[in-house]
């Protein structure tokens, strides 16, 4: 072997035996005691205003036709819903059937005010009168379905949500799946910690399981506050209608193609202030809702012409 290349060998096995001995060293058999240190102050990082979300455009804005009002419904203070030639309306413990013709009482159904607390907008599906149920304004929020013969208004069934992301007020039935609202609230009814917000729409399987949850964008929530959504459903163009607590006015949202946020497509003027309503699915587009001085409104919302 060259001696040069000898002599960086011999310097290399040298090297490496003097690191291996320096980290042994660097290492003892078992921790040493240290002087503890002082709690660090606290430290305050001040944020930047952060850059706001690009939003889209406001979106347009659309009227509606007013068919028909039935005022002096005794329960009308929640809801309304409608199918065949029957409507219902709902008020916490109360339901009442009517003829559609000219508004004669059918059926009442009044619930233990121990059990029944607040139910919310109802809808018929598949011959069942389906309402949302809470304990508003009471918490915890917990929530359930309760579901009623639509002729007899007999009680028949119950499905129980319990603690949720919100106090439910209404639900729906589109594409194999449910759809169902958890309104939170500043204020009154409100959990600590969340505001109108963190308002919720969850989808469920047919066991009630969630399996997806979208929020509301800026436009529609500034338009909720100080409360939530009160009644909604899918329109049959595809597009998700939905109403405040008190403003003449359904929010139309469609699903992002991507991310958590609902799309707010369209506005539409109505003659009633939010609440809970529902979609006659025999009529053609018409919404039955409820008005100040318990009045039951039919209105018609024309298809859009927008695009998604």
């Amino acid at each position: 072997m060259p001696r040069p290349l000898l002599a960086a060998t011999v310097l290399a096995a040298f090297a490496l035996s003097s690191a291996a001995a320096a980290q042994s060293q660097d290492r003892p058999k078992v921790a040493e005691p240290a002087e503890s240190r002082p709690i660090p102050p606290l430290a305050n990082y001040p944020r930047r205003a952060e850059r706001p979300l690009p939003q889209p455009p406001a979106p347009p804005t659309f009227a509606s036709v007013e068919l028909r009002r039935y005022p002096g419904i005794r329960e009308a203070g929640q809801g309304a819903a409608a199918a065949g030639k029957d409507f219902f309306a709902v008020v916490n413990t109360r339901l009442g059937r009517y003829a559609k013709a000219d508004g004669a009482k059918l059926a009442e159904w009044a619930g233990d005010p121990t059990l029944f607390v607040h139910l919310n907008a109802c809808l018929v599906h598949e011959a069942r009168l389906m309402c949302a149920h809470s304990n508003f304004p009471h918490l915890p929020m917990v929530s359930s379905v309760e579901v009623f013969n639509p002729r007899t208004l007999a009680h028949v069934d119950t499905v129980s949500l319990g603690e949720q992301s919100g106090s439910l007020t209404w639900i729906d039935r589109k594409d194999g799946a449910w759809w169902a609202l958890f309104a939170n609230y500043n204020g009154r009814g409100g959990q600590p910690g969340r505001d109108h917000t963190s308002t919720t729409l969850v989808r469920f399987d047919d066991q009630w399981r969630r399996t997806e949850s979208w929020v509301f964008p800026p436009s529609v929530l500034e338009r909720l506050a100080p409360t939530s959504s009160s009644g909604g459903g899918w329109g049959d163009d595809g597009l998700l209608y939905i109403s405040g607590h008190d403003a003449p006015e359904l929010y139309v949202l469609a699903l992002p193609e991507a991310g958590s946020v609902l799309r707010h497509v369209a506005t539409v003027n109505v003659g009633f202030e939010g609440q809970g309503w529902a979609w006659d699915r025999t009529a053609n587009r018409e919404i039955w809702s409820i008005a100040s001085g318990r009045t039951v409104v039919v209105t018609h919302v024309p298809p859009l012409p927008i695009t998604r």
